[in-house]
């Protein structure tokens, strides 16, 4: 079985900085995708970014130029670097890994930005 593990959540003013990270464990093949999803209150889970194994990645307009998604291969963890945080990002923000068609999530980390 897989499990993820995410750490990195909090409470952060608007304007400032947080870095998730999700460490993967289990049986799961090399080549994969992993990365984030969030969900705010009353709204559908909506992807973050993604990075693939070999790098390529993927990211919502919404954060373009605030977040930056990377992965440590050797370490099977993803992390995820928020800057110029908005109230509008706040929300619970779940690790995905996606492998030979299985998905898998993490049990989400709350981020709360205050204006």
């Amino acid at each position: 079985q897989v499990q993820l593990v995410e750490s990195g959540g909090g409470l952060v003013q608007a304007g400032g900085s947080l870095r998730l990270s999700c460490a993967a464990s289990g049986r799961f093949f090399s080549g994969n995708v992993m990365g984030w999803y969030r969900q705010a209150p009353g709204k559908e889970r909506e992807l973050v970014a993604v990075v693939t194994s070999g790098g390529n990645t993927n990211a919502a307009d919404s954060v373009k130029g605030r977040f930056t998604i990377s992965r440590d291969n050797a370490k099977t963890t993803v992390y995820l670097e928020m800057n110029s945080l908005r109230p509008e990002d706040t929300a619970v923000y779940y690790c995905y890994l996606k492998s030979l068609g299985n998905i898998f999530w993490g049990q989400g980390t709350q981020v709360t930005v205050s204006s």
